[in-house]
């Protein structure tokens, strides 16, 4: 059974907000998988994640480096960005990070599928108008369900 959430983000702080939320509900062999077009907020998500987890490096989108590793003595975040990927040989270690001991952050599932487990938790972000985006949640991860009850988007403090 699948359970998805859809909210809409106003602006950035939001979705970052939105991720540091989520990141309660993490733990070692999660894998999260970010889908949506250039620019709709997909590394913006994993700083959310990342500050969350309590993680004081400066996250960058590891789009020429493939694979980011920010390691915490509570857990550990690995962020995939397999963009460049779509038409070379993948057999490059990505497995252990994806079954590996901390959470796993991809960005361009589909160009790995074949690394990708059966239990994740998928994060569809879609760019609106004015800067907002569409955040679609969708997992069947049963021990998730209850964070979909939790998730909320917070106003704005200005």
């Amino acid at each position: 059974m699948n359970k998805t959430l859809t909210l809409i983000a106003n602006n950035e702080q939001q979705t970052i907000d939105l991720a540091i939320q989520v990141s309660k509900y993490c733990y070692p062999g999660l894998v999260i998988c970010l889908t949506g077009d250039l620019g709709a907020g997909k590394t913006t998500f994993v700083k959310g994640l990342a500050k969350g987890l309590d993680i004081k490096e400066k996250v960058l989108s590891p789009t020429f480096n493939i694979l980011k590793c920010y390691f915490n003595k509570t857990l550990n975040l690995y962020h995939i960005d397999a963009y460049r990927l779509e038409d070379t040989n993948k057999d490059i270690g990505l497995e252990e990070y994806i079954d590996g001991d901390g959470v796993c952050a991809i960005e361009w599932p589909q160009y790995i599928e074949e690394y990708i487990p059966s239990h994740i938790l998928t994060i569809e972000l879609l760019s609106l108008p004015n800067n907002s985006r569409q955040i679609t949640f969708t997992t069947n991860i049963e021990k998730l369900f209850i964070m979909f009850d939790n998730l909320t988007i917070r106003k704005d403090d200005d």
